[in-house]
């Protein structure tokens, strides 16, 4: 795979579990050139992500109704 699409598409077809590997990969990588140290993980209860989910300023084009229910 050498182009973003390729990349996107194969991504698509990934399990969560494997998205989210490849999600924490690609987050070291944008640290990496910072030298940010890595911080602690936190885990978030659900209550706590969903109101993140409510108040964020950001707007995806995802369907909000099946992200919620995923963190569910």
């Amino acid at each position: 795979m050498s182009t973003l699409a390729e990349i996107e598409n194969a991504a698509e077809t990934l399990p969560p579990e494997q998205k989210e590997k490849l999600f924490l990969f690609l987050a070291a990588q944008l640290r990496a050139p910072t030298g940010a140290p890595e911080g602690p993980r936190r885990l978030l209860t659900e209550a706590q992500v969903l109101a993140a989910i409510e108040t964020s300023p950001i707007r995806f084009t995802a369907d909000w109704t099946a992200l919620k229910a995923e963190v569910r």
